[in-house]
Order: structure tokens, then C-alpha cells, then sequence
């Protein structure tokens, strides 16, 4: 092969320099970049390698970053990344003082939107057309490329919706591989699948109805064949859709074979795709298992149990509940808003519903919270994975905000178990049927204990428990943060002093507790995975000038600020959480 081209290409005016009878070999060396930084470094691989060709003829074919492009969920925006003056650094990609895992504005002038949550791009770009064409700039070219778990997103079809009745100069880009990050599901994924095995007559074609100029469905892996479609797309004005197949992990033998676990698969060989085994054994459970195994368990003797997640079977564990009981277990796609107001319809009627949506994508469905669920206070069980800070995804990830905004909400409990155990308890409890709506929020990652499976018992709803009695200062965690708070407390010279509280419910919080620890102590520490503003230690200061306490109240959680990718330990050591930073503190009284 000639010399490596890749390695001159610092932008996309560089790669527009070359033959297009050379981009096929731009193409081999990006996948074999990706896969070499990737299987060190860690991150999403399978995506990015997917749309390797796609990538290169948009930024070969349009002018970015004059011309805008735009990536739904941005984990496929490697190859973009690299060829966009992020190369030489690329290796830093999800590291504390790095480059962004997503497509960031701050970071370069060619990721015009951040993202991170899916089904954004069409109407972001929607947007952008518009206000050139208000700018009276009708050359610009405004590109959105989404894939079909996020298109059958409810946000997605708002977007299509509106462009269909405008002049805008959008092109929407269906990168069609047929999975998100678990297999894609629905109505919307049968009738793809229908038009890319010819099976669907012409004239029933759901996006030409909707008023776009439809080409397709072609080889997102032939780039002759995509250059050519790009460049008789740019000269056609209006909206345009171009449906493009491709197959996710392209390039890569074992991520083409077996997609959801190389969706982000750790560190692997680069040569052989093979990753290394870890041993199980001895290790304390992943909170997502401690999820799905107990929910199977108790869905075995408790016929009105169901579970529903919007796109995350995985990696959320529901799908050990999916596949004993096929019935009772639903994955409804990428659909927040959905996910919780039929959980709402169910429960009305007498089911036991256990919604399990990530504390970062709740975010999505807070008008259904609010008006499906706790206005008619009905018994939704939300299970909030990855609850707190996440690390390497960044700002767009962290499930920080949980507390404070369903704090805030009238008839919800919210309740963050402090480790395995909790958990399960709660869940357990939750099932009998509460009389009101209750958040259950824990983190991402493995727990504390190994040997987790023990009898259930009942948890009383609003009770806080004394972990450690102390003579001088209080401390009160909500949450597996309160772990921090015991290894920082078996560090200080005198732990005598220190008395730590596990205020495991926000929402209702223990009154009759609280006022014996603000009677006893004149110094309270506040702790959680969480804002500071509007959180539990909001709930404390507020509880305090109610009623008239005078104790001096500090609170310690997450700055009223984004936080940006790193590791879970450098992000809890930013926000003066890590157990470090805890010893000090209590050193200090």
C-alpha cells in the first residue's frame, strides 16, 4: 500500500485535496485509527466505525464547517473527530482535560451542536436552515445524520413533521444499521427493514408522504455510490432524505458479530477483536444486576410486576426480566416520554410497574412525571440507573440533577439505597404497592458487597438510620456516596467526634430524626451524588429555617456547574467528594 494519507490530513480541506479513487484507502486507515486508540483507550467503537465511509464522503462532498453537520447522539463522531484537527489528540478522547467522547461547540468550529441524547439533529438542523434562509443564505447546506433507534424517537418525527412543510435546505441522513445500542424495536424498525428487503411498494413510502425528497435505501459502505447520491443531493433544494445502509462495527470481525457488546467494549486486542476476560468471580455485583436479577426474582412469585425501558435492556438489566417473561418486560425505544406515561396507563390498572429509565434520560419525560404520574399520584416505580456522576461521558451523562428536580414534586418519594442491599430492599417493599409514585436512584458500576442476595425485609418509607454515633459534628449522606463517608471516617485521628446519618429517602425526609440531630449538634455536613442547589442539602437548610435551628449546615455535593469527562474518581475528587477530600474535612473539626 502507498504511504499512509491519513496522517496529512489535518482537516477536511486536506482530505477534499485528494482523488476520490483514494478514499477507499482513507477509509481502511481511519477504521484501523479508531481501533487502534479505542481498544487502549476505551470508548464507543462500534458506532464510529460504521459510518467510516459515510463520514468521509460528507466532509469530501460539502464545504463544513461553512456547510453544517450534524451527528444525532454524536458516539459515531469518532472518524469526524479525527478528521476534523482532533487527530494528534485523539487519544486523550473521554479523559479528564481531553477531547469530549460527543461532538462539542466549545471544542471545535465543526461540531455545530453538542449532543449526547439522541434524536436532536433533525430539529437542531431544522433550525439552523431556517435561520439561513431568514439570513438570506440559501446555498448553505444543513446536514442531520440519525440512525434508526433514534428517528423513532417521538422528537425525531416533531422535527420531520415541521421540515416537511418548509423550504429549508435540510438534508436528513438515515444511517439505517437496524440498532441503537441494544437491537432497534417498534413499527417504525419493521417497516425500514420492509424497504431495505424491497418488500415495500414505492408508492407507500412513509417519508415522501411527509413531503421529503426520499432516495434510497443504498450501501453506506459503497463510497463511490454515497459520493455520487451527496453530490446530486447538495444541487436539490428543499428537504431531502437519504436512507443509507450500513452495518454497525464495520471493519471489525467480532464488533460486525456481536454489536451490543461492542457498542463500547472496554479495552480489546486490536488485532484479534478478542476481548480479555475478567474474572466474575469474587467481585461485588454491578447495581444495574442487583436491578435486574432482584426484579426477576420477585416477577416470579408476583404476577402484577412489569418492566419497561426505553432503549436500555442492557444496560439497564431489564432484559433478564425480558427473557423469562417475554410478556411482562417491554422495551419501547428510544421514548422517554412514552416509557412513562404507559406506565402510568398500567398502572391505573393495578399493575406493579417498575420503569427503569437512566437519571440522565428521566430528564426527557418531566412533564410525564409531573402530569401522567404524580398529579394522579399513581404507584410508578422509577428505577434510576446510573444515577450521580458517571465519568467518561460527560456532562451530557451525569445523573445529577435527579434530586433536585423530583424533590420538587409533589406526592413522589425519592429514595437512594446506600448499597446492594438497600436496594433490593426497596424494591422488594416497593412491590407490595405504595400509595404514592417513588424514584429509586442509584449509581453506575459495581457496589460494595459480594454476598448481596440476603433475605428481603421491608423498608420503612421516610425512616433515616444513625450508621456511626459522634459527639461533635453530624454528617448526613444520601446514597452509595455515604460509603465515601465511612472509609474517610476510619481515617481521621478522632472518629469520635463524627456521627454519620444514611438519609436514604429525600422525599419524605426522617423530621423526627432531624430535629433530635439539630437539637445534639451544632455543626451538620450534608452529602450527595448530586446539585448542590435544589438537592438533599437544600432539604436540610430548608428544614433548618423552618424551624428555626441555628446549627451551622454545610453542604457538600455537585457545584452549580457542569462537569466534564474523566474518571468517576476525578470527577468525586473536582467536586471534593472522594474520600480524600472527606478526611480532610473531618480532620479539620
Amino acid at each position: 500500500m502507498s504511504d499512509n494519507l491519513l496522517k496529512n490530513i489535518y482537516n477536511p480541506t486536506d482530505l477534499r485535496q485528494l482523488d476520490e479513487a483514494q478514499l477507499p484507502q482513507v477509509a481502511q486507515e481511519l477504521r484501523d485509527f479508531i481501533i487502534d486508540i479505542v481498544s487502549v483507550k476505551e470508548g464507543h467503537l462500534g458506532a464510529s466505525l460504521g459510518v467510516v465511509e459515510l463520514t468521509i464522503a460528507l466532509h469530501y462532498v460539502f464545504n463544513t464547517p461553512n456547510d453544517l453537520l450534524i451527528w444525532d447522539v454524536g458516539h459515531q463522531a469518532y472518524g469526524h473527530k479525527i478528521l476534523t484537527g482532533r487527530r494528534e489528540n485523539f487519544y486523550t478522547n473521554r479523559q479528564l482535560g481531553g477531547i469530549s467522547g460527543f461532538p462539542k461547540r466549545s471544542e471545535s468550529i465543526f461540531d455545530t451542536f453538542g449532543v449526547g441524547h439522541s434524536s436532536t439533529s433533525i430539529s437542531a438542523a431544522l433550525g439552523m436552515a431556517i435561520a439561513s434562509n431568514l439570513k438570506g443564505d440559501f446555498e448553505k447546506q444543513h446536514i442531520a445524520v440519525v440512525g434508526d433507534a433514534s428517528i423513532a424517537s417521538g422528537m425525531a418525527f416533531e422535527g420531520l413533521n415541521h421540515a416537511g412543510v418548509t423550504d429549508a435546505n435540510l438534508l436528513v441522513i438515515l444511517n439505517d444499521n437496524a440498532i441503537g445500542i441494544d437491537p432497534s424495536v417498534g413499527a417504525l424498525k419493521n417497516y425500514l427493514t420492509a424497504v431495505k428487503e424491497g418488500k415495500n411498494p414505492k408508492k407507500n413510502n412513509m417519508i415522501k408522504s411527509l413531503n421529503f425528497d426520499y432516495s434510497g435505501p443504498i450501501d453506506g459502505h459503497d463510497i463511490f455510490a454515497v459520493i455520487k447520491e451527496l453530490k446530486r443531493l447538495k444541487k436539490v433544494k428543499g428537504p431531502k432524505f437519504l436512507h443509507i445502509i450500513t452495518t454497525k462495527g464495520k471493519g471489525l470481525q467480532q464488533a460486525e458479530e456481536d454489536q451490543v457488546k461492542y457498542h463500547a467494549p472496554g479495552k480489546f486486542d486490536k488485532i484479534t477483536g478478542e476481548i480479555p476476560l475478567k474474572s466474575e468471580e469474587n467481585l461485588p455485583p454491578k447495581y444495574q444486576d442487583v436491578f435486574g436479577l432482584t426484579l426477576l426474582d420477585l416477577a416470579k412469585t408476583n404476577e402484577k410486576i412489569v418492566g419497561i425501558t426505553p432503549a436500555m435492556p442492557s444496560g439497564s438489566s431489564l432484559k433478564f426480566m425480558m427473557d423469562a417473561f417475554p410478556k411482562r418486560a417491554f422495551d419501547v425505544g428510544i421514548a422517554e416520554q412514552h416509557a412513562v406515561t404507559l406506565s402510568a396507563g398500567m398502572a391505573t390498572q393495578g399493575m406493579i410497574v417498575f420503569c427503569n429509565i437512566y437519571s440522565t434520560f428521566l430528564q426527557r419525560a418531566y412533564d410525564q412525571v409531573i402530569h401522567d404520574v404524580a398529579l394522579q399520584d399513581l404507584p410508578v416505580i422509577f428505577c434510576l440507573d446510573r444515577a450521580g456522576l458517571v465519568g467518561e461521558d460527560g456532562a451530557t451523562h451525569h445523573g445529577v440533577f435527579d434530586l433536585a428536580y423530583l424533590r420538587c414534586i409533589p406526592n413522589m418519594i425519592v429514595y437512594s439505597p446506600l448499597n446492594e442491599i438497600a436496594l433490593r430492599n426497596i424494591l422488594y417493599t416497593a412491590q407490595f404497592g405504595l400509595n404514592h409514585p417513588i424514584a429509586i436512584r442509584y449509581p453506575r458500576g459495581r457496589g460494595q458487597i459480594i454476598d448481596w442476595q440476603k433475605p428481603y425485609e421491608k423498608i420503612e418509607i421516610g425512616k433515616a438510620n444513625c450508621l456511626k454515633k459522634g459527639t461533635k459534628v453530624a454528617v448526613l449522606s444520601n446514597g452509595t456516596i455515604g460509603n465515601n463517608v465511612t472509609l474517610a471516617l476510619a481515617t481521621i485521628p478522632h472518629p469520635e467526634t463524627v456521627a454519620h446519618y444514611d438519609f436514604a429517602f429525600v422525599k419524605p425526609l426522617d423530621a423526627k430524626l432531624l430535629h433530635s440531630i439539630f437539637k445534639d449538634f451544632e455543626t451538620i455536613i450534608t452529602i450527595e451524588d448530586g446539585v448542590i442547589k435544589g438537592g438533599f442539602g437544600s432539604a436540610i437548610l430548608e428544614f433548618s429555617a423552618q424551624n428555626n435551628y441555628t446549627s451551622t449546615v454545610k453542604t457538600l455535593g455537585i457545584p452549580d456547574e457542569f462537569i466534564e469527562q474523566g474518571s468517576i474518581e476525578e470527577q468525586q475528587q473536582y467536586c471534593k467528594i472522594d474520600v480524600k477530600s472527606l478526611s480532610i474535612l473531618f480532620s479539620s473539626y
